[in-house]
C-alpha cells in the first residue's frame, strides 16, 4: 500500500458528465400556395441553449425552415418559411460521483447542425412534410477533486534542452533512400 503522504488532494474543474443524443424530426410546413412540386429546402438562424435537469441536460433551440416549392402547374415559385422550436433531452451516459459543487456549467455543441434529409409534398397536397436531422454532444463541467502522485523526491530535473535537437545533419540525410515511395508503389 502506498504512503498516504505520497498523495495530494486537488480541487479542480473537469468534465463531470457527458452525453451524445442524435435525433430526427417531422416538420409540417403549410405554405400559403397548394404546392406542385418541391425545389429546395434549407434550414438556416439555428439558436439553442442547455441546462441540466437532473441527470439529463435540456437542449432547447429554435431554427428556420425555407421551402422552395413551384405551384399553379409549375408556373410560379414561393418561399414559405416557418420557425420550429425543439427540446432534446440528452442523458448523461458518464457521470463523475466526485462532483463537490451543486454548481455546474453545461456545454453543448451541435456536431450536426439541423439538416433537412427530405421534403415532401403532404397526402393532403396542401403542406410540405420536411424530415430534419440533428445531433448534440453534451458536457456538464464542476468541481471535483482528484488524487495526484506527489514524488518524495521533489522536482525531477527537466530533460536537458541541448539532447533535443530538431536538426539533421549531412549525415542524416545520406541515409534518406529517395525512391523509397516508389519502391511503395511498385509493389502494389
Amino acid at each position: 500500500m502506498a504512503d498516504p503522504r505520497s498523495y495530494r488532494e486537488i480541487i479542480t474543474k473537469a468534465v463531470c458528465g457527458k452525453g451524445r443524443k442524435f435525433s430526427e424530426a417531422t416538420h409540417h410546413i403549410r405554405p400559403t400556395e397548394r404546392p406542385s412540386s418541391i425545389l429546395g429546402c434549407w434550414i438556416i438562424n439555428h439558436t439553442y441553449s442547455a441546462k441540466k435537469r437532473g441527470d439529463t441536460i435540456e437542449v432547447s433551440g429554435t431554427y428556420d425552415i425555407n421551402v422552395w416549392y413551384s405551384y399553379g402547374n409549375n408556373t410560379k415559385t414561393e418561399v414559405a418559411t416557418q420557425t420550429v422550436s425543439y427540446t432534446d433531452i440528452v442523458p448523461l451516459t458518464m457521470k463523475d460521483e466526485n462532483v463537490i459543487s451543486e454548481e455546474l456549467d453545461v456545454v453543448a455543441k451541435a456536431v450536426q447542425q439541423p439538416n433537412t434529409l427530405e421534403a415532401v409534398i403532404s397526402e393532403n397536397g396542401h403542406s410540405v412534410d420536411v424530415q430534419v436531422e440533428r445531433e448534440f454532444v453534451v458536457e456538464c463541467i464542476g468541481e471535483t477533486k482528484v488524487a495526484v502522485a506527489v514524488n518524495p523526491d521533489g522536482v525531477i530535473e527537466e530533460y536537458p534542452l541541448d539532447a533535443i535537437s530538431g536538426d539533421l545533419s549531412d549525415d542524416d540525410y545520406e541515409q534518406i533512400d529517395p525512391n523509397f515511395l516508389q519502391e511503395e508503389v511498385d509493389k502494389s
